[in-house]
């Protein structure tokens, strides 16, 4: 719940600085939040912090009953937020106790927005979630040792109706961020129903694949990008593609019945995920023939652009690109200036969806998976 009203003279001199340079001020204010926890601070996070919890930068300052925080210097753009007291256990809902969806907000010019938390989440007692994975899908190791990065993984696995029985070879289709794409139990904030999808497209006619799916771990951003970002640090991704091509790869393709070429190997993912699996197809384009490339986060890895430019007359595969309209105006841009430069290349089939109602979520990406499947295999 909220009102929105715009601003022109609110933030003085501040304004005159959004004005010259395209960024602008936001200023929120919670006015109602439950009787529970008020001694607690309370927090926003969303897609301009990295969906962090309970960054310091972003903690609200409370006058009587009355929260507020002014965020400066911000770009114009689509920003989705929750507000926390410092954890995800301790995020907002509804007064029921169930999930909310973010708040969305389209900033244009210097703004006051004004919410209400109806409750919180800690306060209610939660319901154990159901695993939901199909007897298709089975746990190869809890601890599969990742040598480049000194430590361990958990590696899932779905082999496809009528493996166990018959003798046919398959595409193998790697995965990021295991957690959430078969067990709703793992998954953080849903999953993405990977499972159930291909049960049903293959019970259906389509051509059956492998998927091989890399859980995640408290180093993701660093481990999902190539490169040095300045707000989370070194970039472990060399090392995270490296396992994937010279130590997953060969195990997966001695242990169960793979066709191994580049034309059926596929590395898929979203959001850092998704920026890891376009720069693991250009690293290695004769190891990886299709990539998908789910609402990526190209906005951390700016070198990705001089890559794609050395590397993309070497590529000959398939790419699909997803991104949702409502992530940002920027983020749909950055996916197209990559997009744009690998279509200057007759042997690169591209596949694009901007999806205008979608959004950064397991939502969007379980919506669009059937599409892309049937894109990438043929």
């Amino acid at each position: 719940m909220f009102k929105h009203i715009s601003v022109l003279f609110w933030f003085g001199f501040l304004f005159f600085q959004s004005t010259v340079f395209g960024q602008h001020a936001l200023f929120i204010q919670i006015n109602d939040i439950p009787g529970t926890h008020v001694a607690d601070s309370i927090f926003i996070a969303g897609n301009f912090n990295n969906w962090n919890p309970g960054k310091k930068e972003y903690v609200f300052s409370k006058r009587a009953n009355t929260y507020s925080i002014q965020l400066q210097n911000i770009p114009k753009g689509i920003y989705e937020f929750k507000f926390t007291r410092g954890r995800w256990g301790n995020v907002e809902c509804k007064s029921t106790g169930t999930d909310i969806e973010n708040h969305l907000l389209n900033l244009s010019s210097d703004t006051v927005v004004q919410y209400s938390v109806e409750a919180w989440k800690d306060d209610f007692t939660a319901e154990p979630k159901p695993h939901t994975a199909s007897p298709n899908v089975q746990v190869i190791d809890t601890a599969f040792f990742m040598p480049q990065l000194q430590t361990t993984r958990r590696i899932w696995i779905y082999l496809p109706e009528g493996y166990q029985s018959g003798n046919n070879r398959y595409p193998v289709m790697y995965m990021h961020d295991g957690q959430n794409i078969f067990d709703e139990f793992t998954a953080g904030f849903g999953e993405w129903g990977v499972d159930e999808c291909l049960d049903t497209l293959i019970r259906n006619g389509k051509l059956p694949c492998i998927v091989v799916g890399i859980d995640n771990s408290p180093r993701r951003i660093n481990e999902y990008n190539p490169y040095a970002f300045k707000q989370f640090g070194k970039g472990l991704g060399d090392k995270y593609v490296e396992f994937l091509v010279k130590n997953l790869k060969p195990f997966v393709d001695k242990k169960y019945r793979t066709k191994p070429g580049k034309n059926n190997t596929i590395i898929a993912g979203s959001s850092m995920g998704g920026l890891i699996s376009y720069y693991a197809m250009l690293q290695y384009p004769n190891v990886f023939g299709k990539a998908g490339i789910f609402s990526p986060a190209f906005w951390t890895a700016k070198e990705i652009n001089r890559l794609t430019a050395l590397r993309s007359k070497e590529l000959d595969g398939r790419l699909f690109f997803y991104m949702g309209k409502l992530e940002g105006n920027e983020y749909v841009k950055d996916m197209n200036k990559i997009v744009e430069q690998l279509q200057k290349y007759p042997g690169i089939n591209i596949y694009t969806i901007i999806d205008p109602n979608g959004r950064h979520n397991e939502v969007a990406w379980r919506k669009w998976f059937p599409e892309f499947y049937n894109y990438i295999i043929k």
